[in-house]
């Protein structure tokens, strides 16, 4: 056996010895923070943190933890690198939960088109939320963009009224802005029609935990819960599209 042989063994069990470490490393903290806690559940993976002799335990799917080497501590909060002002626990959820644009069932939702339609926006909106208002105050701001409005009433038994006449209007972009932006009430009148899309949106928002709206998807995958401004609202389109 030559040197480079040798040399690429040695890295090779090197590397198997590393992870042998590493997994018994991840099964003393599976166990200890299992015993102790056992109300966390599933812990889906251990990975090392940013921070040395910190672990990351991500649990429900996109819950982020933090335990030393032992599971003798719990950390719960955001860890910033105060270097770069970066929120690296926030970052992290976001990626866990990044949503495939395309397969976002758009059958389910209404467009609203301005301009040339170029960009894409998904959006999570309750009628009677006060934030989503005040959002699309500053959305009609923001042109050649496509709008997938997804209604998602979770404010109470009124906000699913509301959704299902928006919902079975004619015209139902029109309805939702005479609400939305113009105070205009939402008719009453409106023929009902299947509203099971509102019963899929609820379903689909609580798959992905959307807790709160409104709350964006770009087509990137990124989302953003909250009322952002026109000038956040270009920047996402702008970073999503790049």
């Amino acid at each position: 056996m030559n040197f480079k042989q040798t040399r690429r063994l040695s890295l090779a069990l090197a590397a198997f010895t590393l992870s042998l470490a590493s997994l018994a490393q991840e099964a003393v903290i599976r166990k200890n923070i299992a015993q102790r806690y056992p109300e966390l559940k599933t812990i889906n993976e251990v990975n090392k943190a940013p921070i040395p002799g910190l672990y990351e335990l991500r649990i429900n799917g996109t819950e982020i933890y933090y335990t030393d080497a032992q599971g003798d501590y719990l950390v719960v909060g955001n860890v910033y690198d105060t270097k770069q002002k970066r929120n690296l626990t926030e970052e992290r959820v976001d990626k866990l939960s990044a949503v495939k644009f395309d397969s976002l069932p758009f059958k389910d939702a209404f467009t609203i088109v301005r301009g040339n339609g170029e960009r894409k926006v998904a959006v999570f909106e309750d009628p009677n939320c006060g934030y989503c208002k005040r959002f699309e105050h500053d959305l009609q701001t923001i042109n050649n963009v496509t709008v997938y409005m997804f209604l998602y009433p979770i404010l109470g038994a009124d906000s699913a009224e509301k959704s299902k006449a928006i919902w079975c209007a004619k015209d139902r972009a029109q309805v939702w802005l005479d609400w939305m932006v113009r105070d205009q009430a939402v008719p009453s009148s409106v023929q009902m029609c299947d509203t099971d899309a509102l019963k899929r949106n609820v379903e689909l928002g609580r798959k992905h935990k959307i807790n709160g709206t409104p709350t964006l998807i770009f087509v990137d995958g990124t989302r953003v819960p909250g009322a952002i401004d026109a000038k956040q609202i270009e920047k996402r389109l702008a970073d999503a599209k790049s």
